[in-house]
């Protein structure tokens, strides 16, 4: 059982990257990795069942190809800069291929060879795991090398773990665990590099956590429906029948659509979940937004004129200040009124970016310099972590300041008695959606839980004078450059958004 939940992750692993990742080299690589990996553990747990001698051999042939599959796919996570991996790939891939050789003769049948191959694929690990190091350490300080920092951890942990049973020759009874300590090996590196914009530490472990949470859910189902049928099922069966399920249902999700794309092409909608049906309304809506907002404002701004006009006529003939006054209080609601309808269009109103190649840390330092300018720094300290070399981006370039604007004084308004005022950008050199991260982040008074998930909507604020369109607006700009923004956020800690963009090219 322990070996068929590596053999099922493995497998689903390489089936999804060689559907989805095949113009990336690193994913491609790491699919060869997960479908040698596939091999040798599906060929064990067959041998195990039917005892064919012809398996044992294909379990030879699946991890002679894992060492020269790591060394290779370690090559490309380094980017090529380590010397270890360039001088030993081609040395290992020889060291395979005459390994083949030797499947085939008698030697194989003797329990030294075991040995010896399994002795081969461990020091291939080892020589990866070294380049790596020695890559993290070349490193600047940043987001790549803190995610690299935590897979060098894993990786020692997870040996530990996968012999431990090695304790029962003490008198321990533990169970062989290595085949799950490798498939959360796996998966944790498919984290990696398949979802760069998971930053943190807590952000792996809430994705594992979706996924424990998901096959308990799913066991659970199962166990009370089997057990209204056919009486007491095996929980180590549903375990495993969950876990399959949870983790093949995108890759298979992905394959029948390629499949009923090609003899159904109307089928784009069958694999629709209802929340993408959602997110479609929500489009929708949008669109049907931008069509009403000019009529809505013209409509609106017309008898505004006018109010706002009598107003200031009426207050040139007010005999008494009371009368002024409350003539002063018409003019500056009509003032507001016209401002909140002046950002309720610019929220509606479509627009065509001009996206141009630029550098995200200029835009940064601009935002800063006019924020300096309207001598709205008082008290607050400003923090530039901006990554060196960081790739550009195609981005609008009136509109991204804008954000970077709006974001940053909305901070410095959460920060009265002064604070810090932190911007931080970072990359992940992949081929994936979101490849740059810039980070904003406050000491301000933050935002209340219950209120975190509405800042995005429009009109929603938790200012006493605010009109709620601003980060509405940023929400909308980063989604037409095909970025993503989130914010998290402590009350009486402060607040941080992260905005995830594409690199250009």
């Amino acid at each position: 059982m322990d070996t068929f939940i590596l053999v099922a992750t493995s497998f689903t692993i390489a089936v999804s990257l060689m559907i989805t990742g095949k113009t990336n080299r690193l994913q491609s690589a790491f699919a060869a990795l997960c479908a040698a990996v596939f091999v040798s553990q599906a060929a064990v747990t067959l041998e195990n069942i039917f005892h064919y001698e012809f398996l044992l051999k294909i379990k030879y042939l699946g991890s002679l190809a894992i060492a020269p599959a790591a060394l290779r796919f370690f090559h490309h996570l380094t980017k090529g800069q380590s010397i270890i991996l360039r001088n030993f790939f081609s040395l290992f891939a020889v060291i395979s291929l005459c390994g083949v050789v030797f499947v085939f003769l008698p030697l194989s049948e003797k329990t030294c060879f075991h040995n010896v191959i399994a002795a081969y694929v461990l020091f291939s690990l080892m020589i990866c795991y070294l380049a790596l190091l020695g890559h993290v350490g070349t490193l600047p300080s940043g987001t790549e090398k803190r995610r690299f920092g935590y897979l060098l951890v894993f990786c020692p942990v997870a040996l530990i773990l996968s012999y431990l049973d090695l304790l029962n020759f003490w008198g321990f009874s533990l169970l062989k665990i290595n085949g799950m300590v490798s498939s959360a090996l796996l998966y944790f590196i498919l984290l990696i590099i398949a979802y760069p914009q998971l930053l943190e530490l807590h952000d792996f472990l809430a994705r594992s956590l979706v996924i424990l949470l998901s096959t308990l859910a799913g066991a659970a189902i199962f166990y009370f429906t089997v057990s209204f049928f056919n009486g007491d099922p095996p929980l180590t069966g549903l375990l495993m029948a969950s876990f399959l399920v949870v983790i093949s249902l995108s890759p298979m999700r992905m394959i029948f659509r390629k499949i009923f794309g090609v003899f159904y092409p109307d089928s784009k909608d069958i694999f629709t979940s209802l929340y993408e049906f959602d997110e479609k309304l929500e489009r929708e809506k949008a669109l049907m937004l931008e069509e009403m907002a000019p009529v809505l404002a013209h409509e609106i701004r017309n008898p505004l004129g006018s109010i706002k006009g009598a107003a200031q006529y009426l207050k040139t003939e007010a005999s008494t200040g009371e009368h002024k006054e409350l003539l002063d209080v018409i003019v500056e609601g009509t003032d507001r009124l016209n401002t909140v309808v002046s950002k309720f269009l610019d929220y509606a109103r479509p627009y065509q970016l001009q996206l141009k190649t630029q550098d995200i840390n200029a835009i940064i330092r601009r935002a800063i310099s006019v924020i300096a300018a309207n001598k709205l720094l008082e008290h607050i300290t400003i923090v530039e972590d901006l990554e060196d070399k960081l790739p550009f981006a195609a981005v609008d370039e009136q509109q991204c300041l804008q954000v970077v604007l709006n974001i940053a004084l909305n901070a410095i308004e959460a920060m009265p008695q002064g604070g810090t005022l932190t911007f931080c950008t970072s990359s992940q050199k992949s081929e994936t959606a979101e490849d740059l991260a810039l980070t904003i982040r406050d000491t301000g008074t933050g935002i209340d839980q219950k209120y975190v998930k509405d800042i995005f909507k429009p009109f929603f604020t938790t200012k006493e004078r605010g009109v709620g369109l601003g980060l509405a607006i940023c929400q909308k700009i980063i989604r037409e450059h095909n970025g993503r923004i989130s914010v998290q956020s402590i009350a009486s800690q402060g607040t941080t958004v992260v905005i995830q963009l594409k690199r250009s090219g």
